[in-house]
C-alpha cells in the first residue's frame, strides 16, 4: 500500500498548525546577511528579518541540497513510498530545479516535483489541496494529474506599502519608485501564470489598492466556494479587518491568516497586505 509525502519549501507561509495538521514537510530556504546565513522560520522570524531591513537587505536562496537530499532520506526511512514536492516558482528561484536534480536520481521512494509557479499562500493554498486530497484517499497519480488544475484556481494578490525593495531587487527603476513615492502610490501586484510577479494595478494610497485587490477575489467567491488566506508583513489590524470582512461569507469555506516569510518580505518589504484564493474542490472535499 502507497503511503503518500507532501513536500514544499518555506515561502509557502503555511503556519506551523496547518503543517502539522497536514503533516507536510517544510524544507527551509537561506536567508543571507553580511554577518551570517539563516535558515528561514528556524534560524530567524519573518518579524526578525523586517527588522534588520532598516539596516541591510539580505539576499535569499534556494535550500541547500543536502538538506533536499536529507528530508527525501528521513521520509523514505518512515515508510513513505511516494513524495509530491511542490516548490516556489522556478521564475523566483533556483529550489525547483535543485529539488528535481535530486529527485531524478533519488532511490526507494518515488518523487515527484512540481513547479507551482507560485509563491507566499499561492503556493501555501497549493500544497493544502493536494494535502487534503492525500487526506481523502486519493492516489498518487490522482493527485499529481490534479495538479494543473489547482495551479489555475488559485490566485493571489498584495499591495505593497512601499516601492524601495522592489527598486532595491531591480524590479522597477529608481525614477518609477521616486515617482510612485511622490504620488503615494500602492502598487497591487499578483502572479502570472508563467510564475514571475506581475503589476496588477495601482492605488492612491493604501486603501484605494486594498479596494483594487478586493475587486477579482469577489468576482471569485460569487461563483464558487473558496478557500481564503490572508497574509501580511506588519500590518495585522489591516489584516484583521480584512479577516472580519471574510468571514460570514457564505462561500468563504476556509479563512487562515499569517505573517508572510521572509522570501517575499525580502523583495517586496514591509507593510504588505495580500489575499490568496482558492476556488478548487473535489466532489468529495
Amino acid at each position: 500500500m502507497s503511503k503518500i509525502a507532501i513536500v514544499t519549501d518555506s515561502s509557502c507561509d503555511l503556519p506551523n498548525e496547518l503543517v502539522e495538521k497536514f503533516n507536510i514537510t517544510v524544507v527551509p530556504l537561506r536567508i543571507n546577511f553580511s554577518h551570517g546565513e539563516y535558515r528561514d522560520g528556524i534560524d530567524i522570524s519573518s518579524d526578525e528579518v523586517a527588522d534588520q531591513l532598516k539596516t541591510e537587505v539580505p539576499k535569499t536562496s534556494m535550500p541547500s541540497p543536502e538538506d533536499i537530499e536529507q528530508t527525501f532520506i528521513q521520509l523514505r526511512d518512515a515508510g513513505y513510498t511516494h513524495c509530491i514536492a511542490l516548490t516556489i516558482s522556478s521564475n523566483m528561484s533556483g529550489t525547483y530545479n535543485t529539488f528535481r536534480i535530486i529527485a531524478e536520481d533519488f532511490e526507494g521512494m518515488k518523487v515527484e516535483v512540481v513547479d507551482t509557479k507560485g509563491l507566499s499562500w499561492v503556493l501555501g493554498l497549493i500544497v493544502l489541496e493536494a494535502a487534503r486530497m492525500i487526506q481523502d484517499k486519493f492516489d498518487f497519480q490522482d493527485i499529481l494529474n490534479a495538479m494543473d488544475e489547482i495551479k489555475e484556481k488559485v490566485k493571489g494578490f498584495f499591495v505593497i506599502d512601499t516601492l524601495e525593495y522592489l527598486r532595491e531587487g531591480g524590479r522597477i527603476g529608481r525614477v518609477t519608485a521616486s515617482l510612485g513615492t511622490m504620488l503615494n502610490l500602492k502598487p497591487v501586484i499578483t502572479v502570472a501564470p508563467d510564475g514571475r510577479f506581475v503589476s496588477y494595478g495601482m492605488g492612491r494610497g493604501k486603501k484605494q489598492g486594498v479596494k483594487k485587490m478586493l475587486v477579482p477575489i469577489m468576482e471569485q467567491l460569487e461563483s464558487a466556494r473558496s478557500s481564503i488566506a490572508i497574509f501580511h508583513s506588519k500590518a495585522e489590524a489591516e489584516a484583521e479587518a480584512l479577516k472580519e470582512k471574510f468571514k460570514d461569507l457564505e462561500n468563504v469555506c476556509d479563512l487562515y491568516i499569517s505573517s508572510i516569510s521572509p522570501t517575499l518580505l525580502v523583495h517586496a518589504g514591509p507593510g504588505i497586505l495580500g489575499i490568496a484564493i482558492s476556488t478548487f474542490r473535489k466532489e468529495d472535499q
